[in-house]
């Protein structure tokens, strides 16, 4: 199990150097942003990328949605995109669905604008996830939503998550304390160990995919192969033997 943090604007300037040498946070998730304007960028998020880089924390990043339609949702993922482009990212990269509003659409609708979301970062080459409270993960998607994409999972005061299904990180509270930041930060525990690898090895999150030791023996001949990981399916060319 890892220990991590996310953090916005709402947590100000935060001192990276002593988030790190706290020895508290293994990873954290930053917010790009909000909504369908690139002008809705966090104002935070560039100095928190640069300073996690700066200081080795891998990280990951989510975009906080309002959406009430398939085409604003749509809209929003590109715009996240826009946010993202150029950097990577050792931790996935979610959609930050949480708005009672939302809910009001029903599941039906929630889990198709979840979908709609969610497949334009897996097209563009992200490893994509939701960020969603317990209680409406369970009653408000459908198995494919829960099945399909990584899960990231809020619920405080407990010992557990009442959410059944399968979740890689568990945001346990909102009030934690890091040297660094001085205001109540939200606090995770993961549990997939291994995400900067997987994501690295596969090529995801702006990484380049790792150098096959063959490669130098094969010719350049390529056909369409889809393969694998972690119940995810990637599909690219390879060269035949």
């Amino acid at each position: 199990m890892l220990k991590g943090i996310d953090v916005s604007k709402h947590d100000s300037t935060i001192d990276w150097k002593k988030v790190k040498d706290s020895g508290m946070v293994d990873f954290a998730i930053l917010r790009a942003g909000y909504g369908r304007l690139i002008s809705q960028k966090d104002v935070q998020f560039e100095r928190n990328y640069a300073e996690c880089k700066k200081y080795g924390i891998p990280c990951g990043v989510y975009w906080y949605s309002y959406a009430k339609s398939i085409s604003e949702i749509q809209t929003e993922a590109r715009v996240f995109l826009q946010a993202i482009q150029g950097k990577q990212f050792e931790y996935p990269v979610y959609l930050d669905f949480e708005e009672k509003s939302q809910f009001a659409l029903g599941k039906t609708t929630c889990s198709a604008m979840a979908k709609a979301f969610l497949d334009i970062l897996e097209k563009a080459g992200y490893y994509a996830g939701m960020y969603c409270s317990s209680s409406y993960l369970t009653n408000y998607f459908t198995d494919e939503i829960k099945t399909r994409y990584t899960m990231w999972v809020a619920h405080y005061g407990v010992s557990k998550p009442s959410y059944a299904g399968a979740y890689d990180i568990w945001q346990y509270s909102s009030t934690g304390t890091v040297s660094g930041i001085n205001h109540r930060c939200d606090m995770n525990y993961c549990y997939k160990t291994d995400f900067p690898e997987v994501i690295k090895r596969a090529g995801l999150n702006g990484f380049e995919k790792s150098a096959d030791p063959l490669a130098s023996e094969l010719d350049t001949k390529k056909h369409e192969v889809t393969i694998t990981i972690d119940g995810k399916k990637y599909s690219g060319l390879m060269q035949e033997a």
